[in-house]
Protein backbone atom coordinates (compact mmCIF):
# COMPACT_ATOMS: atom_id res chain seq x y z
CA UNK A 1 0.00 0.00 0.00
CA UNK A 2 1.25 3.16 -0.89
CA UNK A 3 2.51 5.51 1.74
CA UNK A 4 2.50 9.85 2.14
CA UNK A 5 2.81 12.05 4.90
CA UNK A 6 0.31 14.26 6.76
CA UNK A 7 2.09 17.24 4.64
CA UNK A 8 1.97 15.63 1.09
CA UNK A 9 -2.33 14.78 1.93
CA UNK A 10 -2.78 18.36 3.48
CA UNK A 11 -1.28 19.49 -0.11
CA UNK A 12 -3.31 17.65 -2.19
CA UNK A 13 -6.48 18.38 -0.61
CA UNK A 14 -5.91 21.89 -0.86
CA UNK A 15 -5.16 21.03 -4.17
CA UNK A 16 -8.40 19.08 -4.85
CA UNK A 17 -10.14 22.19 -3.27
CA UNK A 18 -8.39 24.85 -5.39
CA UNK A 19 -9.54 22.58 -8.43
CA UNK A 20 -13.30 22.36 -7.09
CA UNK A 21 -13.13 26.40 -6.49
CA UNK A 22 -11.97 26.44 -10.59
CA UNK A 23 -14.89 24.57 -11.21
CA UNK A 24 -17.32 26.37 -9.52
CA UNK A 25 -16.58 29.61 -11.03
CA UNK A 26 -16.18 28.52 -14.37
CA UNK A 27 -19.96 27.15 -13.90
CA UNK A 28 -20.80 30.31 -12.03
CA UNK A 29 -19.65 33.96 -13.86
CA UNK A 30 -20.77 36.23 -10.76
CA UNK A 31 -18.45 33.79 -8.52
CA UNK A 32 -15.52 33.24 -11.01
CA UNK A 33 -13.35 35.73 -9.16
CA UNK A 34 -13.70 35.29 -6.24
CA UNK A 35 -13.11 31.45 -6.31
CA UNK A 36 -10.29 32.45 -8.63
CA UNK A 37 -8.99 34.07 -5.71
CA UNK A 38 -9.99 31.51 -3.60
CA UNK A 39 -7.95 28.67 -5.68
CA UNK A 40 -4.94 31.35 -5.76
CA UNK A 41 -4.73 31.33 -2.11
CA UNK A 42 -5.32 26.99 -1.66
CA UNK A 43 -2.40 26.51 -3.80
CA UNK A 44 0.17 29.10 -2.31
CA UNK A 45 -1.14 27.49 1.32
CA UNK A 46 -0.14 23.70 -0.37
CA UNK A 47 3.37 24.79 -1.81
CA UNK A 48 3.90 26.60 1.88
CA UNK A 49 3.05 22.93 3.02
CA UNK A 50 4.96 20.93 0.33
CA UNK A 51 8.33 22.81 1.16
CA UNK A 52 8.16 23.47 4.70
CA UNK A 53 5.31 21.53 6.82
CA UNK A 54 6.16 23.26 9.85
CA UNK A 55 7.17 26.59 8.62
CA UNK A 56 5.89 29.71 10.51
CA UNK A 57 3.89 32.79 9.41
CA UNK A 58 3.98 36.32 10.77
CA UNK A 59 0.24 37.01 11.67
CA UNK A 60 -0.48 40.71 11.97
CA UNK A 61 -2.07 41.45 15.36
CA UNK A 62 -5.54 42.14 14.32
CA UNK A 63 -5.99 38.49 12.36
CA UNK A 64 -4.17 36.93 15.81
CA UNK A 65 -6.36 39.20 18.02
CA UNK A 66 -9.79 37.44 16.01
CA UNK A 67 -8.58 33.60 16.86
CA UNK A 68 -8.65 34.47 20.68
Amino acid sequence: MPQMTHAQLSAKLLRDAATFFRNVGAQNEPLKSQMEDNATVYEQVADLVEKDASGMLDIPDEVADKKS
